[in-house]
């Protein structure tokens, strides 16, 4: 799938009444990031590195199950984000295995696993700690 340029590997809306996507808040899977989409006339657009996600739960409620829809939540070392919640998506044992797959994809590439997460937050990319008393 492509929209301006980039590749999503996944892509579905937050279900509703009767499993129907009837809300304005969207969900995108690319190979590197997780990227959450809210609202209508004013958007608010929420990105996560895959690489930082540490753990993963699936909720399966029966309301959730009758329409074969489930929720996705993520434990992320992220200071905006420590939770994020896929909400009522279809499939979500298919979409938790896809991502699975490429958080440890992305994991690979950048070389850590992650228990290397654990302790003080540290920026990967530069190196440096993050002083969060600043």
């Amino acid at each position: 799938m492509k929209d301006i340029g980039i590749d999503y590997v996944w892509t579905d809306k937050k279900r509703t009444i009767f499993g129907l996507p009837l809300s304005f808040t969207r969900y995108f899977l690319t190979e590197n990031k997780l990227i959450t989409r809210k609202g209508f006339l004013s958007i608010e657009e929420d990105e996560l590195d895959l690489y930082k996600v540490t753990d993963k739960k699936m909720f399966l409620p029966l309301t959730q199950r009758l329409f074969k829809c489930g929720t996705i939540s993520l434990h992320v070392k992220d200071v905006d984000t420590p939770v994020k919640d896929i909400q009522k998506v279809k499939k979500p044992r298919d979409v938790l295995n896809l991502i699975d797959k490429y958080i440890n994809l992305s994991r690979d590439k950048y070389n850590i696993r992650g228990r290397d997460m654990m302790g003080p937050d540290f920026d990967i990319h530069s190196g440096d700690f993050i002083d969060d008393d600043v």
